[in-house]
């Protein structure tokens, strides 16, 4: 919880009980749909919008606390910003894996300030499964 007060008062955001129980729970999964936010927070704050959770995930992404994942088949999900890290995206069942990558790797292509990269495949979960 202090990590999560610090995080929004390094970029001048107020710390409100609904910033904190969004940042909480993309915390605790790791990527996350509004939706996905939006229904397991509800019962916790019962008047709290669709658009309260769009416009306090909006700001967070404004502030570059979060980041923003776009898949081909779904909303966009959201995860803290952190250290550089593609996604492996499953195309049976839409798990979304981050992968470590090291910036250093892309040095010799030019001055770049984000990685965006999307792997696609099956996951070893769905390949057994099948």
């Amino acid at each position: 919880m202090d990590s999560i007060q610090s995080l929004l008062k390094d970029k001048n955001l107020k710390v409100t009980p609904q910033r904190v129980a969004i940042l909480k729970e993309i915390m605790k999964f790791g990527h996350i749909s509004v939706d996905e936010i939006f229904k397991r927070i509800k019962n916790d704050f019962p008047s709290i919008s669709l658009a309260t959770i769009y416009k306090n995930v909006n700001s967070l992404k404004d502030v570059g606390i979060l980041y923003e994942i776009h898949t081909q088949d779904s909303k966009p999900k959201y995860e803290i910003k952190k250290k550089s890290h593609a996604h492996f995206i499953c195309q049976i069942c839409g798990d979304l894996v981050d992968i470590p990558i090291d910036r250093d790797d892309f040095k010799n292509y030019g001055n770049f300030n984000q990685i965006d990269l999307y792997l696609y495949g099956i996951c070893d979960n769905c390949k057994s499964n099948n």
